[in-house]
């Protein structure tokens, strides 16, 4: 009767093809987690893209809509300035006073805001006075906006449908405060991106 042969271990060249096998496998693992990865950073990025532009047009269009009649003295007291300011070529693309400033804290201040959107070294900011009619010293309240804005331009409507490339229009002959008052009846927002290009919005102000 003979005896079973005695079990044999591996040999060299079988664990060397062994661990050239699961390096292999490791390799490609790794590879696809790390695509993974890149892939939901990319989204995650894109995203917050997604966010920044929507809450800058969202902010234009709640201004905009709710645009008021409503003029501020300049801050050194002498004279006024218009309720929508609006010039090209200016860092501050335009300044405006708009109605439905929210204040769930009850604090002691008007329920109208003066707010400015000012466009420099590619990053497009909105800015707001705590009071109306803000002195020299008053010191506004910062919040950015968007980066790599390339450019920010405004059309304004007026009352006999022509757009208009600056507001307020010029004043009446014999009132120069006529103008201070006047209020587009639709203003186009154009917005040229670096990575987007060119968003444009048209937004209706109420009467």
């Amino acid at each position: 009767m003979k005896r079973p042969a005695a079990s044999r271990g591996f040999t060299l060249i079988e664990l060397m093809v062994a661990v050239f096998i699961t390096a292999i496998l490791l390799s490609m693992g790794y590879g696809a987690v790390n695509q993974a990865l890149s892939d939901r950073e990319a989204l995650n990025t894109r995203q917050e893209r997604l966010l920044a532009v929507q809450t800058a047009m969202r902010l234009l269009t709640q201004d905009f809509t709710q645009l008021t009649p409503r003029p501020v003295r300049q801050p050194i007291g002498d004279g006024w300035l218009p309720a929508i300011a609006g010039s090209p070529g200016t860092s501050s693309i335009v300044t405006l006073t708009r109605a439905g400033w929210a204040n769930p804290a009850g604090i002691q201040r008007p329920a109208l805001q003066r707010v400015t959107y000012i466009l420099e070294n590619g990053a497009l900011r909105r800015e707001h006075w705590p009071v109306l009619d803000a002195t020299l010293t008053t010191t506004t309240v910062r919040r950015e906006l968007l980066d790599k804005v390339k450019s920010m331009t405004l059309r304004y409507m007026d009352n006999s449908f022509q757009w208009r490339d600056q507001w307020p229009q010029q004043a009446l002959a014999g009132d120069a405060t006529s103008n201070l008052r006047l209020r587009p009846i639709a203003v186009e927002v154009t917005l040229e991106l670096e990575d987007w290009g060119k968003l444009v919005r048209l937004i209706e102000v109420a009467g």
